[in-house]
């Protein structure tokens, strides 16, 4: 129903085929109204009465600050500054700087971008080449032909990885059509042209599956001597190195060399669920689960979550984390869900989730969500994909903006003023802190993908490298000035 609370005006606003506003006559009708609609979510979402000993239940003693964030400790969200509040949208093409339109032989399917040279457009014809330039990527008329020439056709990518200083791209592509899983990927020199090795997965002599892959940290794509990356399926988290025939998974956790075979740490018998997952600068890893929850693994062992945040209601489609590891980013089917892991330990040293046990005062988490009316502009069949902080790769650089795709609208929020505790958006809401204010790219057909370029590929005269946005048949470098 995508509700939006209006507190001061004892209103609700919300989405049934149309947008509809509900005016209550009293601050006490409107108040109970809220307090009954977020218990009517809470039985929705897990099958009982939304009683204090239920909610307990579910959260746990120390996330009880999510379902009562007025109790919750807010104190580490407080470093942001007061940014502008514009939430103007930008429509149509204001502020495009060029739009390069692909040929209509095949549509775009995914997009990789790299903070070296160049970034790469995958279609169902093969990798095309663009230049990376401050104000965007440039196409450079070059196309990488699957193994040298040859139709991919029946490819349908599930995940692009680039690797070794960005020479070579990662195909993975799902096993079965409407199934995520894969038995293997395809590993493409850029420079030849050609696919070097079509890996399998393996453990223990038998064939497995994974939904994703990642790299192992947030800047190894740019490590020319780069051979393993992180894999992942609802109950297995490891390491995979290509320097082993096989492929073998390697254990990171117990490692004192680089190559080793599978143990049995990694996979976990029930209950995980593992649906996506992303690393930080150090090599600490999040990962999002079906039933919501966000779960962080320190860098040393992905045997077990230090911190497991419980979840909203809703499956973790997407996840993504700042380079530092202080702030994680899930992306659902109607919102993001913004969370910080400091905490404070019993030494008073402040650390995040990745390296110890957060204690009793988490952090409530911040709710990213469209208006009602944008919502229902987006279209009842679009949801939210690809939420996505923008992109460094150094210490002391902090991103500045959230980017997520819905439909024909890429949606960009300030991260500096979602972070902000007195933020416009915050004032008179009950329950979680949710913000409204962002901007919106609007596009001709369904966008494919959202990313920001690398933070060195902002320019002088702007505080915000381009914003790259790909359709099926079109690709556009935008600025946000």
């Amino acid at each position: 129903m995508q509700m939006k609370m209006f507190g001061d005006q004892r209103r609700v606003d919300f989405v049934n085929k149309a947008v509809w506003a509900l005016k209550f006559l009293s601050d006490y009708e409107y108040r109970n109204f809220v307090t009954l609609f977020q218990n009517c979510l809470f039985e929705n979402a897990y099958g009982m009465e939304a009683s204090e000993e239920n909610k307990v239940k579910v959260y746990g003693k120390e996330f009880i600050g999510w379902v009562k964030p007025e109790v919750a400790d807010d104190s580490m969200w407080e470093d942001a500054k007061d940014h502008s509040t514009d939430s103007a949208p930008l429509k149509g093409n204001r502020g495009s700087i060029e739009e390069f339109e692909e040929a209509a032989n095949g549509g775009v399917q995914s997009l990789a971008l790299g903070a070296l040279d160049n970034s790469f457009l995958v279609n169902d014809i093969g990798v095309h080449v663009y230049r990376n330039l401050n104000r965007g990527i440039n196409g450079k008329g070059i196309c990488v032909k699957y193994d040298g020439g040859g139709n991919a056709s029946n490819l349908t990518l599930k995940k692009t990885l680039l690797m070794r200083a960005e020479t070579n791209i990662m195909l993975m592509s799902p096993a079965n059509k409407g199934k995520p899983n894969a038995t293997g990927l395809k590993q493409v020199d850029i420079e030849t042209g050609k696919i070097v090795t079509e890996w399998k997965f393996e453990k223990d002599g038998s064939d497995i599956t994974m939904r994703d892959i990642t790299n192992d940290t947030k800047g190894s794509q740019l490590d020319p001597s780069e051979s393993t990356f992180l894999g992942l399926n609802d109950k297995i988290l490891c390491q995979w190195d290509m320097r082993d025939k096989k492929g073998m998974v390697q254990d990171i956790a117990t490692s004192g060399s680089p190559v080793l075979h599978w143990t049995q740490g990694h996979q976990f018998s029930r209950g995980t669920n593992f649906q996506c997952f992303a690393s930080t600068g150090d090599g600490s890893i999040v990962v999002g689960s079906l039933d919501g929850k966000i779960r962080l693994y320190s860098k040393d062992s992905m045997r077990q979550a230090k911190t497991a945040f419980p979840g909203l209601g809703s499956p973790i489609t997407q996840v993504d984390v700042t380079y530092d590891g202080k702030w994680v980013l899930g992306t659902t089917d109607t919102y993001l869900i913004l969370i910080c892991t400091l905490f404070t330990d019993k030494d008073g040293k402040t650390k995040t989730g990745f390296t110890g046990r957060m204690g009793n005062r988490i952090p409530a988490p911040r709710l990213l969500k469209l208006t009602p009316l944008d919502s229902h502009l987006a279209g009842n069949d679009n949801k939210f994909h690809g939420g996505h902080f923008s992109w460094v790769t150094e210490s002391g650089n902090q991103e500045r903006h959230v980017v997520a795709t819905v439909g024909k609208f890429s949606v960009v929020w300030d991260f500096q003023q979602v972070k902000n505790t007195s933020h416009g958006c915050y004032r008179n809401q009950q329950g979680l802190k949710s913000c409204y204010c962002y901007k919106i790219v609007l596009k001709d057909e369904s966008i494919v993908e959202s990313r920001f370029m690398h933070d060195k590929y902002a320019g002088s005269d702007l505080p915000e490298a381009p914003l790259i946005v790909a359709t099926p048949l079109k690709v556009c470098s935008i600025s946000l000035s």
